[in-house]
């Protein structure tokens, strides 16, 4: 039964993980039969965002790690106590939460930053040749993560110019892609898929992770 990590950076689309990407995510590696390593960085959110009317509410203050322990039941653990050379294999959710917690890519671009322990996670997957997978906008985080190490990826946001070239900024190779399908790197293992970055429903979002998954699961 492999391990595989899941990481989470809230929860709710606009300042977290989008909720049935991570739902979809664990229900195909549960039906896999995985045994799932949900966890997420013990850090203040960005912002809070009023999901109802799209506004930011700053009279409130969320944590990461607490807002993740909603998608999971309590289930998660803290990032930096995850021993990562433990794990087979690493799954990162999509959601403005990567963009927002786990990097600050939608605040500071090309520029951005990824957090250190998210950072450690990419980086010890990806040079122990363990698969990892991405949905969403979380391929912008592990082309981030990898800016300078010499690993050039193929990876898939689907058909965002802006975001594509902010990709190809860090070093990694954008390949255009259908909201149900994946994108595979074989050379470095890493699968990726546009989710709601084209989306318009649970179906289509469903038929990417689907496919995310089998193909993870070809290199473990």
């Amino acid at each position: 039964m492999p391990k595989i990590g899941v990481i989470f950076s809230g929860c709710g689309v606009f300042d977290g993980t989008e909720i049935t990407e991570a739902v979809m995510t664990l229900y195909f590696l549960e039906k896999k039969g995985a045994d799932i390593v949900c966890m997420a960085p013990n850090i203040e959110q960005y912002h809070v965002v009023n999901h109802l009317t799209g506004d930011v509410d700053e009279s409130k203050k969320r944590n990461v790690l607490e807002e993740a322990a909603r998608l999971v039941r309590g289930n998660v653990k803290d990032i930096s106590e995850v021993d990562i050379n433990e794990l087979d294999a690493l799954v990162i959710p999509g959601g403005f939460g990567a963009a927002k917690n786990l990097t600050t890519y939608a605040i500071e671009g090309n520029d951005c930053k990824v957090n250190e322990d998210v950072k450690k996670a990419v980086n010890t997957i990806v040079t122990s040749k363990k698969p990892m997978a991405a949905i969403c906008i979380a391929p912008v985080l592990v082309a981030k993560a990898l800016e300078g190490t010499g690993i050039t990826s193929k990876i898939t946001i689907g058909s965002d110019e802006n975001v594509a070239g902010s990709i190809e900024s860090f070093g990694a190779t954008h390949v255009e892609c259908p909201v149900k399908e994946a994108v595979v790197d074989e050379e470095n293992k890493i699968i990726t898929t546009p989710a709601f970055m084209l989306a318009q429903n649970t179906l289509e979002v469903a038929a990417g992770i689907e496919k995310t998954i089998e193909n993870l699961y070809r290199f473990l």
